[in-house]
């Protein structure tokens, strides 16, 4: 391949309209590149801030039962759920103030009992059945 010749190579001024028109391209794009610079900064130092300031919610382990402060767990909660005669207990879940008690009833039919527990009452009772 052939090279140019040497005058093709230097730079030749530019005109002076054109000039002004790359300066001001420049700065535009300095004052651009400084801006989202410092908007990139807000929002690493907000996540740090928010990061250091919020305390860790460290939930309580799955079988463990916590009491209030000052008091026992056998003061805490105490009392009876009464199932029909002959019934067995296939699964249980609780979720905040209630308990669900999927039980085997004597002559095989499958029922889940609802429960709230603050109020220390039976508030639901679904058959479970095939179709």
């Amino acid at each position: 391949m052939t090279r140019p010749e040497a005058e093709d190579e230097d730079e030749k001024p530019l005109d002076p309209s054109i000039e002004k028109v790359r300066r001001k391209l420049i700065r535009f794009m300095g004052v651009n590149l400084g801006l989202l610079f410092l908007a990139l900064m807000v929002v690493i130092g907000a996540l740090v801030y928010k990061s250091r300031t919020s305390a860790p919610e460290i939930a309580a382990p799955a079988g463990d039962i916590q009491a209030p402060p000052g008091q026992t767990a056998s003061e805490y909660m105490e009392g009876d759920i009464v199932l029909p005669v002959g019934a067995r207990i296939v699964s249980q879940s609780i979720s905040g103030n209630r308990i669900s008690i999927d039980a085997e009833l004597a002559g095989g039919e499958r029922v889940l009992f609802v429960y709230d527990i603050a109020g220390q009452r039976l508030i639901g009772r679904l058959a479970i059945r095939n179709r």
